[in-house]
């Protein structure tokens, strides 16, 4: 196989690849009903003036499937904390006892799933949409290769356009994972 078509199809699989990536990221903070330290994943908390991830300045537990709780290593750090999930806007109403803060995790109602379950279809499709853009700039690029025969370019061709099918394939099986998780009661 052609040097450059190699590197082309490598970089549209990386694309790709980066896509289901993300999505798997996305889908760790939309939330299905039980309590989960990932969920206060996206919090970012001002420590020092540096915006610094929740995780690196506290312990994040689920001490059962309805609560979290955040231990901070520095008790200064509480009101910063509290603040940091309110700004994260992720639904919660965090408690803090002067030691710990502890957030309870509400059952979700019927209206929530169908909501996060839009939120999860959303996300699935962006996903799409940039495995799309890989295949595009893939095929893009096969067709101005110059020094390659029409054969060549067509096998390439066909190759992205299986690889896209794939991580398409793999996107929809994803995202019927988590609305499964999401739906059930």
């Amino acid at each position: 196989m052609n040097e450059d078509i190699k590197f082309i199809l490598d970089t549209a699989k990386e694309a790709m690849d980066a896509a289901i990536k993300h999505l798997e990221k996305q889908f760790v903070n939309i939330r299905a009903g039980k309590a989960s330290p990932a969920m206060l994943g996206s919090v970012m908390v001002d420590y020092y003036g540096t915006q610094t991830p929740l995780n690196q300045v506290a312990n994040v537990n689920t001490p059962d499937g309805r609560t979290i709780t955040v231990q901070p290593w520095e008790k200064s750090m509480l009101q910063e904390i509290e603040r940091g999930i309110m700004v994260a806007n992720l639904g919660f109403n965090p408690m803090n006892n002067g030691e710990t803060i502890i957030i309870n995790v509400p059952p979700l109602t019927e209206e929530r799933r169908k909501e996060l379950s839009k939120q999860a279809k959303a996300e699935a499709e962006d996903a799409k949409v940039g495995v799309r853009n890989a295949r595009k700039e893939a095929m893009h690029d096969i067709k101005n290769l110059d020094d390659v025969s029409e054969d060549l370019q067509g096998n390439a061709e066909i190759d992205v356009q299986q690889m896209t099918d794939n991580h398409v394939k793999r996107i929809d099986e994803i995202f019927e994972v988590k609305e499964n998780e999401i739906m059930t009661v």
